[in-house]
């Protein structure tokens, strides 16, 4: 199971999880689910932070 690390959401299906991305972030991995993914594609195609995309 995973927990987005931007809204909290959980997934324990490992098919659905292929839709998730990953990040590394200071040194830390990070895992975004599918909804954030797709909502703030541009800010990581741009390489910001999670912490810049409120």
């Amino acid at each position: 199971m995973k927990t987005c690390d931007f809204c909290g959401c959980y997934e324990a299906d490992p098919n659905r999880l292929l839709a998730w991305t990953t990040a590394v972030e200071r040194g830390r991995a990070k895992s975004f689910c599918e909804a954030c993914s797709r909502r703030h594609v541009r800010s990581m195609e741009a390489k910001l932070d999670s912490d810049w995309w409120a």
